[in-house]
């Protein structure tokens, strides 16, 4: 592959001789492939496990790692909060927190949009706490490329997964871990001494907004605790975001 940074947009051709690249390598290949070749890089990250595992190698790779951006939906446990504390202590690199537009707190957040939006009309609420603060981020920042936590062996959507992927606004999304599975992103958390959210010693292995998210029983997908007995599988970020936009609108109109 060339050194020289990638000429955006991607054809699908580039794109396929992308991927038939990446798929050859290992997570710190890909990171580092990134580095070197991704314009407008960035990290977004809710602080999973598999995030986490980027955040670390990433710290290996370079001095300067993409910064991260962090959507603060308002409604994240505690112990989440704690671990955006310790990830700023142990990487030192920088974080960008954005909230749902016009809120600061969930006092805010209920006063525009009632209480328990996500209950009501869960499309709107994950197009107001994820997708729009994203797109608000990519606009401020100049991001054009995202590095994601998903995995293959997530299931779902995810489950076709590639390496590196364009969205229908044209962003990039880098998938370093798609091959990884569970146990392997586990592994590498104990054996380096990654920070990680207390939760996960309670018997929970994604987490999420408190409200949707549950413990994980044993034998369970790792993500069955997440929209536990709905159809739900991603939160919005990962959907078509011109679909979602459309969706919002029409519900406040």
């Amino acid at each position: 592959m060339a050194s020289a940074p990638l000429d955006l947009p991607l054809s699908k051709e580039k794109l396929d001789e992308i991927n038939a690249h990446l798929s050859t390598l290992t997570p710190e290949e890909i990171l580092k492939w990134a580095v070197d070749h991704v314009p407008g890089l960035y990290q977004t990250t809710a602080f999973g496990l598999t995030g986490l595992v980027a955040i670390d190698m990433l710290s290996k790779i370079t001095s300067s790692p993409p910064p991260l951006i962090f959507l603060d939906t308002l409604y994240h446990f505690p112990e989440t909060y704690e671990l955006v504390e310790d990830v700023k202590a142990k990487y030192n690199v920088p974080i960008h927190v954005y909230k749902p537009e016009g809120c600061r707190n969930v006092k805010e957040f209920q006063a525009k949009h009632g209480e328990k939006l996500w209950e009501t009309d869960e499309d709107t609420y994950d197009y107001v706490v994820k997708v729009e603060p994203a797109r608000r981020a990519y606009a401020d920042l100049g991001v054009k490329a995202v590095i994601t936590g998903r995995r293959a062996s997530q299931g779902a959507d995810r489950a076709s997964l590639q390496p590196l992927e364009i969205d229908s606004t044209g962003l990039l999304k880098l998938n370093p871990l798609f091959q990884w599975n569970f146990p392997l992103v586990e592994w590498y958390i104990n054996e380096n001494k990654v920070p990680r959210n207390k939760l996960l010693d309670q018997g929970y292995r994604s987490v999420g907004d408190w409200h949707s998210t549950t413990k994980v029983k044993e034998g369970q997908d790792e993500r069955a605790g997440r929209w536990a007995g709905r159809e739900k599988t991603e939160c919005g970020l990962h959907k078509d975001y011109f679909a979602m936009k459309a969706q919002a609108k029409a519900a406040a109109a």
